[in-house]
């Protein structure tokens, strides 16, 4: 008995060792490795509401919420009316370096006079200017928008696209002043829940990624074009100033949208 049991043990303690050693080379070098929680599931804490037309922290008629775990953006308080109250909740504090993941899904029906191009839309903005300096009137933050889109059963219609509100980017070696890019992501139609990651290196390297598949990559983003609804010379003695860190905010442009597991992990 000893003389198998002994070499068995061996072989076990091998094995252990083996399969130890290869997931710590599977871990990024420069990863502090400990994914945290930005939303708790049932509250907002360490949130802030920034609503156009309405002050700091106002969370106008509700419409930021917690439902059953997740995170709602709801008008049912609306009254029908959305007269254009563009709004994002903001996490409390600045990155610069990290991998953020969440899910997203859109339900019911756009709030009647929302803008046509904000059906099923909504984004995740990174690099966000802070939310105590944003203009009572302003639109969007100053930031690189991760923008949502929902399939609308008609078309292609990918999602995790770039929109550059008050920025501009470098894509295939040159500097992109448009306003909004295409990903290579497939349409999401319906309800489904759909995961979205987004790695950010500092004002180098931004990239989405839409159910672990990589659909867009560009870098250096930097403050550039025009801010609405913002007295232009705030912005524009700014101009090319690169983006190395700042907010994470999700959005409400008019059609309800739910969030959950919203994570990030900052890199070294």
């Amino acid at each position: 008995m000893k003389q198998i049991f002994y070499p068995f043990i061996f072989i076990m303690l091998s094995f252990f060792i083996f399969f130890s050693y290869k997931n710590k080379t599977n871990v990024p070098p420069d990863s502090k490795n400990k994914w945290i929680q930005l939303f708790n599931g049932k509250n907002l804490d360490n949130w802030v509401v920034k609503i156009k037309g309405h002050p700091l922290g106002d969370n106008y008629k509700n419409t930021f919420r917690v439902v059953n775990g997740v995170m709602q953006v709801n008008y049912d308080e609306y009254n029908g009316i959305f007269n254009a109250s563009y709004g994002h909740i903001f996490y409390k504090k600045e990155f610069s370096n990290y991998r953020m993941k969440l899910q997203y899904r859109f339900t019911g029906k756009q709030i009647k006079d929302g803008a046509g191009w904000a059906k099923r839309n909504s984004g995740v903005m990174v690099h966000c200017q802070a939310p105590e300096s944003m203009e009572l009137e302003q639109n969007f933050p100053v930031s690189i928008e991760v923008q949502l889109l929902g399939g609308l059963n008609d078309g292609e219609r990918p999602t995790g696209n770039l929109c550059t509100p008050g920025t501009h980017i470098v894509m295939n070696g040159k500097l992109q002043k448009n306003h909004c890019f295409n990903s290579s992501s497939k349409t999401f139609n319906g309800d489904q829940w759909v995961s979205l990651e987004i790695l950010v290196r500092n004002d180098s390297i931004i990239s989405h990624m839409i159910n672990g598949e990589t659909v867009l990559t560009y870098g250096k983003p930097q403050i550039g074009g025009s801010v609405e609804n913002v007295d232009p010379k705030v912005w524009k003695s700014k101009e090319g100033k690169p983006l190395k860190k700042g907010y994470i905010s999700l959005q409400s442009e008019s059609h309800p949208v739910e969030f959950k597991n919203i994570e990030i992990l900052e890199l070294n």
